[in-house]
């Protein structure tokens, strides 16, 4: 099963569109994966229109519109994988043990919201990823975007993508 993962898309604001390269690995991919701050409900529309399976959540910066249509916390089995999806986790210091408590009987927890790449496990095994962002850099060298899959269960291939 081959993932898309992406968040603080941004839209309109940050740019009009997600870069063609994420496009592309979105028409290839089982599932999209997209942790908020969407912004805009035409990339949700567009997402799910294109997407063979999308997973989303909305973020601090999305409005009503989006809320109405997406949760706070979205959970999916996939590939025998416990899945779950948040927009914020809280500050980096003690992310893993916090997140571990708050997200028992979860494999892997995607978040967003800090524009900034983050892959590590907390004690239990809980893998954390963030893909940053492919739309807004920030601090970091590059707009980002994560690919990965999973098989029977185990994730694997887990690639950053710079844009």
């Amino acid at each position: 099963m081959r993932l898309v993962i992406m968040a603080d898309t941004h839209l309109p604001k940050r740019a009009r569109d997600l870069p063609a390269q994420v496009w592309a690995a979105v028409d290839t991919a089982d599932v999209v994966v997209h942790a908020g701050d969407w912004v805009n409900e035409a990339l949700l529309d567009a997402l799910s229109a294109r997407s063979a399976r999308l997973v989303g959540v909305y973020g601090n910066n999305d409005g009503p519109e989006l809320r109405a249509r997406l949760p706070e916390i979205a959970r999916a089995e996939l590939d025998g994988l416990r899945v779950a999806v948040v927009h914020e986790t809280g500050p980096s210091g003690g992310r893993e043990n916090r997140c571990a408590a708050r997200f028992p009987d979860t494999d892997l927890l995607i978040f967003g919201h800090s524009h900034i790449p983050w892959d590590s496990e907390a004690p239990g095994g809980l893998r954390l990823l963030n893909p940053g962002s492919p739309t807004d850099r920030r601090r970091q060298p590059y707009a980002t975007y994560l690919t990965a899959e999973i098989t029977g269960g185990r994730l694997d291939a887990v690639t950053l993508h710079p844009l």
